[in-house]
């Protein structure tokens, strides 16, 4: 290996390490380590200004394929991902222009009126609710609204909320896998693809979908004898708070839930329309601030802003290791472990997948593993597509697994700890990890069997 290819993977181990060791901010790590590989491994080592360039990809943003591409085909230069997140700051500023109205806690009481409170409806009505969810906006947001609406109602029907919050953590992840703004990593195969949304629906929400009918009964026969309990358990529906009181705005509330439909509506036909995911992303952010005038400072004050700069960091850090070729010699080594063969090859991209997003964030592993693919898919002759979907579905399922696999389980845990509800690790894994393994099984079998 050649200095710049020992100091890019340097600096990316300590970044991996550092995000696992959670002691310092993760948006400070990455960023750090960016900025070390900026300078000791495209000045120093490579003395490549062009490399900094590649990677920073400022240019792409000034270019039309950036904001409108034929055919719904983007740019799939390398470096900072900038479609990523300006579509990630776009869906942020709506989710909380939502958030301010009350319309995550009217959805959940919708919910549970329409099922009369009772156990077990609810705990598969809300298991639905959160994979829908997640399937348009963050798990994260998802999760953190549902699991303090869930405790709400738990105290109120005297049941345990653990179960359904470990379930409603798995659907989100599950949920988020099924479209290309679900999740993160799909965020992040998608734009640098150059995937659609409907192709990620056709594709990863089938597998999903079947999934989640598994998960579903799964999570019913494993929390069986504690639903059947509760359901016994009478409950005066009179008292229970209604859907109304929720709402905080109610202009707000219809303005936001317009918004949100045109963000959904806009990103189906994307690939019809050739409007990028940045220029939707740019679109319903403007959009939003404008209906919210009066609460522009208390939105923006909401957004995750650590998280994007986390990002920007993470794909410097990603861009050294593909300016340096490291990616490729990856990419050679799965293609000699597999043989040449594309079952072999997605067996491994997706259970290697699968097992490191349990312990480390799958969003890291998923900005590293896409320039892997497309290296595969030029010299194995497999298609970039079965390698997109194989990816995809390892690194959002993988998550679930353990308790820090995923931010959403991360929220979750955390809600329910606050609320006097805290899940040991024993717990969690005894139920969500068997479920990872089925559902990856699953995304296995179901893509052999429709792309080899």
């Amino acid at each position: 290996m050649s200095a710049a290819q020992i100091l890019a993977v340097i600096i990316f181990v300590v970044m991996f390490i550092l995000i696992v060791w959670d002691k310092i901010e993760r948006q400070y790590v990455t960023l750090g380590c960016g900025l070390l590989t900026l300078i000791f491994v495209f000045g120093f080592a490579m003395r490549s200004p062009s490399a900094v360039w590649e990677t920073l990809n400022i240019r792409s943003i000034f270019t039309l394929d950036f904001w409108y591409a034929a055919g719904g085909e983007g740019s799939e230069s390398a470096g900072v991902n900038w479609a990523t997140i300006i579509f990630l700051l776009g869906m942020m500023i709506m989710v909380e222009g939502m958030a301010r109205t009350g319309f995550f806690r009217w959805l959940c009481m919708v919910f549970a009126k329409a099922v009369n409170y009772k156990p077990i409806p609810l705990f598969v009505a809300f298991m639905i609710m959160s994979a829908g969810l997640a399937m348009f906006i963050d798990s994260i947001t998802v999760i953190l609204f549902l699991a303090a609406v869930t405790v709400e109602l738990a105290q109120l029907l005297k049941i345990d909320p653990v179960p359904m919050i470990m379930s409603e953590i798995f659907c989100a992840n599950l949920g988020g896998s099924a479209t290309m703004c679900g999740d993160p990593p799909n965020i992040i195969i998608g734009t640098a693809l150059g995937l659609s949304f409907g192709q990620f629906v056709t594709n990863t929400g089938l597998i999903a979908l079947v999934s989640l009918v598994v998960v579903v009964i799964y999570y019913f026969l494993v929390f069986r004898k504690e639903l059947v309990a509760e359901q016994h358990e009478g409950v005066d529906v009179a008292s229970m708070p209604t859907p109304k009181e929720a709402i905080k705005d109610r202009k707000g509330f219809f303005v936001s839930c317009g918004i949100f439909g045109c963000a959904v509506v806009l990103l189906i036909t994307h690939a019809q329309t050739g409007l990028s995911v940045a220029f939707i992303g740019t679109f319903i952010a403007i959009i939003t601030l404008i209906a919210g005038a009066k609460h522009i400072p208390e939105i923006m004050r909401r957004v995750d802003f650590k998280t994007l700069l986390f990002f920007i960091g993470l794909f410097i850090v990603v861009g050294g290791l593909e300016q340096t070729g490291v990616l490729e010699v990856i990419a050679g080594l799965i293609g000699k472990m597999s043989g040449g063969n594309a079952y072999a090859m997605v067996a491994i991209i997706i259970w290697v997948s699968a097992s490191a997003s349990a312990f480390v964030d799958n969003i890291p592993f998923a900005a590293t593993m896409v320039p892997v693919i497309r290296s595969l898919s030029a010299t194995m002759g497999v298609d970039i597509h079965t390698l997109a979907w194989t990816l995809a579905m390892g690194t959002d399922i993988g998550g679930s697994a353990t308790p820090i696999g995923a931010s959403a389980n991360v929220v979750g845990t955390s809600v329910a700890a606050k609320s006097g509800y805290p899940i040991s690790w024993g717990r969690y894994l005894k139920t969500s990890a068997p479920a990872t393994i089925i559902v990856v099984a699953i995304s296995m079998f179901m893509i052999f069997a429709r792309y080899l």
